[in-house]
């Protein structure tokens, strides 16, 4: 698979990503640990360098699964995780004291069993600690070696140039798809200036992109869309609009909606790298194919245009997370 650099640190990855969280946690009853490890020895086999996780999700037990995945392939890969929560049962609280940190640090490396992180995101932006003295803290974890890369996860354009400021990122992590662009609004521009990649979460809208999701599916436990607004039967049943857009598209190319949406986030910038998750081995297959998917720029303003026309109905959060988001 080709590859991308994420930022101006040399942080090289494949052009797809793998996000991890769902082999066991937010997508239904936890599938069996040791299929959900070949899911990821097929990705890796696929070319897929970069893996994504967090210390929330589970918690702990994403990072453990991933661990136990990565074990013996790791000269191979890159290890994306995420901190900044005081984990307290249902109730995580934001904390990004260098404390907090520096201890949520320690945790990853010992269950992802290794002594680096490649690439380190605060999870949420802590309004208590000013993002300066959270810079500083990666810095000196990046000093010791314990972390490679840093990065921060839904926040606002003011505290990347502020961060960046004192210790430079490397990556932001932000929700970005064909339905949910509101980073390219503020967000784009500055990391397009300042050098900084962007790694682009749930790419396929939450699995809803692949069309394999409408108005009739239930969400069971331990699965957190049937909690989202754009989740429920009336915001499906009115977002089928997009889906009926990309299997448009994607009959004019042969392919399927889902390779439609990821070569649609490859084709926006060269510094974007999106990392689908999936519990399926046949979806790797699908959604490493969407890298050889290549629109020319007047197809990509048609294809924008006809984005712009459509009304996505739903948050894609409850308010409690949304006020969590772009601090």
């Amino acid at each position: 698979m080709k590859k991308r650099i994420l930022g101006n640190n040399g942080l090289e990855t494949s052009l797809l990503g793998f996000g991890c969280m769902g082999l066991n946690y937010h997508r239904g009853p936890a599938k069996d640990r040791n299929e959900m490890i070949r899911v990821v020895h097929s990705a890796i086999d696929a070319g897929i360098t970069m893996y994504d996780t967090a210390e929330v999700y589970g918690p702990y037990t994403n990072e453990e699964l991933v661990g136990e995945a990565l074990a013996g392939h790791r000269s191979m890969v890159q290890i994306a995780t995420k901190g900044g929560f005081k984990i307290s049962g249902l109730t995580n609280e934001l904390d990004s004291r260098p404390e907090s940190i520096i201890r949520s640090v320690e945790g990853s490396l010992n269950r992802l069993r290794t002594d680096y992180i490649d690439l380190y995101y605060i999870h949420r932006v802590d309004p208590k600690v000013p993002i300066e003295e959270v810079a500083l803290t990666m810095q000196q974890l990046k000093k010791d070696g314990k972390i490679l890369h840093w990065g921060l996860s839904e926040a606002s354009a003011e505290t990347i140039r502020r961060a960046h400021c004192v210790e430079p990122l490397t990556a932001v992590e932000s929700e970005y798809s064909i339905w949910w662009r509101e980073v390219e609004r503020n967000i784009i521009p500055v990391l397009e200036e300042l050098r900084i990649g962007l790694v682009a979460y749930s790419p396929l809208g939450r699995g809803f992109l692949t069309g394999k999701i409408d108005k009739n599916t239930s969400f069971t436990e331990n699965d957190n869309r049937g909690e989202l607004p754009r989740f429920t039967k009336d915001a499906m049943e009115a977002n089928q609009v997009i889906i009926d857009f990309l299997n448009k598209l994607a009959k004019r190319r042969n392919v399927t909606p889902a390779q439609i949406a990821l070569a649609w986030i490859l084709s926006q910038k060269s510094f974007v790298v999106p990392i689908p998750g999936t519990t399926n081995v046949s979806r790797i297959s699908e959604n490493v194919a969407s890298t050889h998917i290549v629109f020319t720029e007047q197809e990509m303003l048609e294809i924008n245009e006809e984005i712009i026309k459509i009304q996505i109905v739903g948050d894609r959060y409850p308010e409690a997370e949304q006020k969590r988001t772009s601090k």
